[in-house]
């Protein structure tokens, strides 16, 4: 393989370099037929996009075009399609409503250094770690957002500007309602029909959207509905469509503008990583393979710094889209950059045509796919998950509507973080162990040992962090002695934080002031890099640090100045081994019979009913 180009934290290879020195002429056919579909899909959806988020609708096709053409050539996944999406929405609205333009395209640039500074740190892979309630709650609350933002277009109210919060939009359609315009609403809703009821079958080949959106222009122009009736167009609204390719200019603002922008661009970056790497995630189980999420990130980096330059608001992958290609035989990048291309065509050449599509129509191509977005079945699956879980999902899912997106995003990720350290808490177990309460195997049971007297053994289980540091000083507390020896058996602690090492530095201290000692048995690596690397290692004695608990009860007695103890002493070894085995059977089948009593006793349901027409 070809040596990475360039350099950095990760080795830039952009899938693209991994395509083209292979390529063939009939993978160009492929790809091209499927950059042709995506183009019919993109084409709606890119300008309904634009005017959601307070923008011109050529530059919804700017994004597609420079946008996506960039993450095609610098990204890490094969068959991505970028462009404006739904999610951006309403957190681009907001900062147009309060910075203008010129705000919304400094704010995209600050998101795309974000993103170029989370890929060359190698955060693709954490950033998809955000939890499913979190994630879904987002996708939830913006499909609501988007619904009400067409509020205005939808039913033709005569208002200048919607407000940004949801709940002012609803008051301003409560007090219009006797001003909503009859025909729009009616275009409206048989756009909402055609494109909702468009036969999946043949969306393959000519998609809902583009249907819908042929459909209302012609019998808009056909029947001179915009003079005979007043329905608003992307002309009357917005003037000449924009036929010309912007000049590279530079957005300007002063220095407290751009701190205001700094929440905003976070989101931004958050909300285009997130769904990137969800589209990438969900491409590659359609054909079986692995995107590279660090490259993707720098890709959606660049793209999101460079587009705005040239009048293009915040891009990302579209999970529709880049699944619509894989379905249609997009295999590379180059079915992407055909489907860019095909765009500026469309820009270039029938600018005059795009200046006839009624904003009625282009708000059902969203109100559909908002919908689409909602997916009612969720809430009804929430009564299924555990509590905390359904919660997180509700405040989000209510911050995203009620307040707005950034809060929602940075609430939803603390509290998905407070929970799972929450669990690992309850999953980490610190107790006192001797020959009645020991459940380790044979090699490192306390069965047949002897523990000499003043020596308290603790066993810590789990991850050692700041959610369980609380424990152990509650079961030193409630042991009720003193002990001279405290041995911490600590093999089954897989990772230790900075709070678990302060926790055993305090420890140490408090048992050596009072004259008495602590040893450690068994620690695994990662804890014992922490240690060795805080110099506690040398702090306790590296005598006290113990392979095994053989050696740490054998430390033990060294230090309270008893003579070890042998196989002859204590007994034969053979009698002792025995007397392990049947020990170790005992707890196994005592175990068993536990299970059994807990099976035997538990309710018995009857088994569901299958559904008629379905096989077992």
């Amino acid at each position: 393989m070809p040596a990475p180009c360039g350099t950095g934290l990760i080795s830039f290879r952009p899938k693209f370099l991994d395509v083209v020195k292979d390529y063939s002429w009939d993978r160009l056919r492929a790809d091209g037929l499927a950059g042709l579909n995506v183009m019919v899909i993109a084409f709606p959806l890119s300008i309904a996009f634009a005017i959601a988020s307070g923008v011109k609708p050529e530059q919804g096709l700017l994004t597609a075009i420079i946008g996506g053409g960039l993450i095609a050539l610098l990204g890490g996944s094969r068959v991505q399609i970028a462009g404006p999406t739904g999610a951006f929405v309403i957190i681009t609205y907001s900062v147009v409503h309060d910075h203008g333009l010129p705000g919304l395209l400094l704010c995209t640039m600050m998101a795309g250094a974000m993103l170029c500074v989370m890929g060359f740190a190698r955060l693709g892979t954490i950033i998809r770690f955000i939890p499913y309630p979190v994630s879904r709650a987002f996708t939830k609350g913006i499909a609501i957002l988007i619904l009400s933002s067409q509020i205005k277009n939808f039913f033709g109210l005569q208002v200048e500007r919607l407000p940004v919060d949801f709940a002012g939009k609803i008051k301003v359609l409560a007090l219009n309602l006797d001003a909503v315009h009859g025909p729009t609403v009616g275009l409206a809703v048989a756009s909402v029909l055609v494109i909702g009821l468009w036969p999946a079958r043949l969306s393959r080949y000519l998609p809902g959207p583009m249907v819908g959106l042929l459909a209302g222009t012609g019998a808009v122009a056909l029947l001179g509905a915009h003079e005979l009736w007043g329905i608003a167009t992307i002309g009357s609204e917005f003037g000449a469509f924009a036929s010309t390719l912007p000049a590279l200019q530079l957005p300007l603002t002063d220095w407290a503008t751009a701190r205001e922008l700094i929440q905003p661009a976070f989101t931004i970056a958050l909300l285009v990583a997130m769904q990137a790497l969800l589209c990438a995630v969900v491409t590659d189980g359609m054909l079986d393979e692995k995107h590279d999420s660090n490259q993707e990130l720098v890709g959606q980096g660049v793209a999101n710094l460079v587009g705005p330059l040239f009048g293009c608001i915040p891009v990302t992958g579209a999970v529709a889209r880049s699944v619509a290609n894989v379905r249609a035989g997009g295999r590379s990048p180059v079915a992407a950059l055909v489907h860019s291309l095909l765009l500026l065509v469309m820009l270039l050449a029938a600018a005059p045509l795009v200046s006839h599509i009624p904003l009625a129509t282009l708000s059902a191509v969203l109100v559909v796919a908002a919908y689409r977005m909602v997916s009612w079945k969720q809430f009804l699956r929430l009564k299924n998950w555990p509590f905390s879980d359904s919660s997180i999902f509700l405040a989000t899912f209510a911050l995203t509507v009620l307040t707005n997106l950034t809060l929602a995003v940075e609430v939803g990720v603390v509290l998905a973080a407070l929970l799972m350290v929450k669990r690992i808490s309850e999953t980490s177990k610190i107790t006192a162990v001797d020959e009645a309460t020991e459940t380790e195997g044979s090699h490192h049971s306390l069965v047949g040992k002897v523990v000499p007297e003043g020596v308290l053994i603790f066993r810590i289980f789990g991850a050692f962090f700041f959610g369980v540091v609380d424990k152990l000083d509650d079961e030193l507390k409630r042991a009720k002695q003193e002990p001279e020896i405290l041995i911490l058996r600590v093999r089954k602690v897989l990772a230790m934080d900075a709070t678990g090492l302060q926790a055993l530095e305090d420890l140490h201290v408090k048992l050596h002031a009072k004259g008495k000692h602590l040893i450690l048995s068994g620690p695994h690596t990662q804890p014992l890099f922490v240690m060795e690397n805080a110099g506690f290692i040398d702090r306790i004695g590296r005598e006290n640090v113990c392979p095994h608990i053989d050696a740490a009860l054998a430390r033990a007695r060294e230090i309270l100045g008893l003579p070890p103890v042998t196989a002859a002493r204590d007994e034969p070894q053979a009698l002792r081994m025995e007397k392990e085995q049947l020990e170790s059977a005992r707890r196994e089948l005592s175990a068993a019979l536990e299970r059994t009593n807990r099976i035997l006793n538990e309710p018995r349901t009857p088994p569901p009913a299958t559904p008629p027409g379905k096989d077992n």
